[in-house]
């Protein structure tokens, strides 16, 4: 199945996208397809849509709470809720996009997501929290953060949201397997369903 492509637009401050990285990778590695990452500010779209995270009844709070927990169980990962949540993650997405200047992208994104979301570590919102990351990645800390800050990497993150937006991405994870939308955790049975009917179609 080698050439499909999967690609993903995701958030640091989503629980899901957390989630689907994990579940996804065994798919990637069974399919031979390849991962492409799309930063997508949800901070941006919610204020877009006047939607305040957390202001829902307590009750559904509790519960979506209790089943990552059983996410977490179901799959052996070190998940815990962060006492702070949430954050602004800005900083954290345009930081994705410069470490594709050192072919980083990926190993920054997964050290980030455990930070926060498996040792509740919220200063990745700063640069103070990102750099002791980076740098563990082998990438000099000033230059990272100089990258993170430029225009260019500052409108990449921009127009990464806007074309998600515009290609129907509502919520993260959103995973396009061509033009096929997929939302969320619970998706990737589809995924790879997907991917493999592709295959088999090419196949004929």
């Amino acid at each position: 199945m080698s050439g499909q492509t999967v690609e993903m637009y995701w958030e640091v401050g989503s629980t899901n996208t957390y989630f689907a990285l994990k579940l996804l990778k065994p798919i990637l590695e069974r399919t031979g397809a390849r991962l492409v990452l799309h930063p997508f500010n949800l901070g941006h779209v919610f204020r877009l849509h006047n939607y305040v995270l957390m202001e829902e009844p307590a009750a559904k709070i509790a519960n979506r709470k209790r089943d990552l927990q059983r996410w977490a169980e179901k799959h052996q990962l070190p998940f815990r809720f962060p006492s702070q949540f949430p954050i602004k993650t800005s900083r954290a997405l345009r930081g994705s996009l410069a470490m594709r200047r050192w072919d980083l992208e990926l190993p920054y994104i997964e050290a980030v997501m455990a930070a926060y979301w498996e040792r509740d570590d919220a200063s990745i919102a700063d640069y103070a929290g990102l750099r002791p990351i980076v740098a563990a990645l082998g990438v000099d800390p000033d230059e990272f953060e100089a990258a993170s800050e430029s225009e260019p990497v500052r409108q990449q993150l921009i127009d990464s949201t806007n074309e998600g937006i515009r290609r129907g991405v509502f919520g993260v994870p959103s995973l396009f397997v061509g033009d096929e939308l997929f939302w969320g955790k619970d998706r990737m049975d589809f995924v790879e369903d997907e991917l493999r009917r592709r295959a088999a179609g090419a196949q004929r």
